[in-house]
């Protein structure tokens, strides 16, 4: 076994830096145009959003160099520790934080504002690829799936209680790991089935859904009977639930949406689905964000060129819908570099995945791969309009320190732990 060296630097991916300095420097400058005016130009100007990200940036210097500095037995051997204190954090936000636009997400301390949602993703995959790559454990027990679940849903049911809706979506990411380590396709199949019957009764009704789906069943089983005489008769008892299975889901998710789901979510969903127009109510955003992104046609308007950007006609477009403001000044093309650049970080973050020697370093790599996918699908899928709004950030454009610390975090120890497989363990 060979000594781990002193230099934090040794052995790190700097391909994977490279394209993190990139996507930062970029993202910088969409956040830069779209919150500063004629009036406000000065880019050291600390009391403007473009000023303050500068700020959040240079601080994550620091922050890297923290990561970096532990040696990378360290996030395994205290992986169940850092878990414990980002649910301890989750948890008192909801007695001591602050409320923000209807969510108690937030800590304040002295003018600067902390989510610890943002830092609890990083520690479910710790926990998660620690629980995973002990040598006892199998997957394919329901014991062991049942243990994968709490630890990935336990911090999603603190950050419901605030509630971020946007945010408890990103936890689904973990399926993708878990299939990746031998979890059978249903669930994922589950999942797209849902969504799917969900869509389908929301648009046109649960009778007619039912209807549906409970005719696609008896087709199905007179054909099975049609072939073989005794199939019903090997089959009744899966027959049976699929019909009791298929009535009480659909109905289920009809009650869901009619008495579970608050109005303006049902709105965004009746917006989406081409139900209602709302252009100048609750759909506002959308619609303005799909404008601007289509005005700036295929290489867009220039940089600080952007009349719909400086016009201010997305709200809070240096947030959510950061990736308007690209469409515009930057156009098909830039947009479609930034996709690039976003693929590339993925791939690079996989393929290095897949190459570790270690099972913790190769779980831990999957969720973070999983994680920026889904924030980036779902980001860029609802300022483009194929998605409600459901406030997730564009990884390292959208303005925020949380938010940029938080995937500066789960990039970095990833970086960390791939520069030991240079070394036995």
């Amino acid at each position: 076994m060979r000594q781990e060296r002193n230099n934090i630097f040794a052995g790190i991916d700097w391909l994977l830096v490279l394209l993190y300095i990139i996507l930062v420097g970029f993202g910088w400058m969409n956040i830069y145009a779209s919150s500063s005016t004629e009036e406000t130009r000065e880019i050291f100007d600390f009391s403007t959003k473009y000023g303050k990200q500068i700020v959040f940036i240079g601080l994550s210097i620091p922050v890297i160099i923290f990561i970096l500095f532990f040696n990378s037995k360290f996030y395994e051997q205290f992986a169940s520790v850092l878990y414990i204190i980002s649910l301890v954090l989750l948890a008192g936000v909801l007695i001591f934080g602050k409320k923000i636009n209807g969510a108690t997400s937030w800590y304040n301390f002295g003018g600067l504002g902390l989510q610890p949602s943002e830092f609890a993703k990083a520690c479910t995959s710790l926990a998660l690829a620690k629980l995973m790559s002990d040598r006892q454990y199998n997957l394919k027990l329901l014991k062991n799936q049942a243990k994968a679940f709490i630890v990935i849903f336990l911090p999603a049911f603190f950050i419901a209680l605030q509630p971020d809706m946007g945010s408890v979506l990103i936890y689904f990411a973990f399926f993708f790991v878990l299939n990746r380590e031998g979890l059978t396709l249903s669930y994922i199949l589950f999942g797209v089935t849902t969504i799917i019957l969900f869509i389908l009764t929301v648009s046109f009704g649960a009778k007619w859904v039912l209807i549906s789906c409970l005719f696609i069943i008896t087709l199905t089983t007179l054909y099975g009977v049609y072939k073989d005489k005794r199939f019903f008769r090997f089959n009744a008892l899966k027959i049976l639930s699929s019909y009791l299975f298929t009535t009480l889901f659909i109905l289920g998710i009809s009650y869901t949406y009619n008495n579970v789901l608050e109005q303006h979510q049902k709105d965004r969903f009746d917006i989406l689905l081409g139900k209602v127009q709302d252009n100048k109510g609750i759909g506002y955003n959308s619609f303005q964000s799909e404008k601007t992104i289509s005005s700036g046609g295929l290489s867009g308007k220039g940089f600080l060129q952007g009349d719909r950007t400086q016009g201010n006609f997305v709200p809070e477009q240096h947030t959510d819908y950061i990736y308007s403001t690209v469409g515009e000044e930057w156009g098909f093309i830039g947009s479609s570099f930034v996709i690039i650049l976003f693929m590339a970080l993925l791939y690079r973050i996989i393929y290095l995945s897949e190459i570790q020697t270690n099972k913790f370093a190769r779980i831990y790599g999957y969720s973070v791969a999983s994680i920026f996918f889904f924030h980036i699908a779902v980001n860029i899928g609802m300022v483009i309009g194929l998605f409600p709004t459901v406030g997730i950030p564009l990884p390292f454009f959208s303005y925020g320190g949380s938010s940029l610390w938080g995937f500066t975090l789960l990039l970095f120890i990833f970086i960390r732990l791939d520069a030991h497989k240079k070394y036995d363990w």
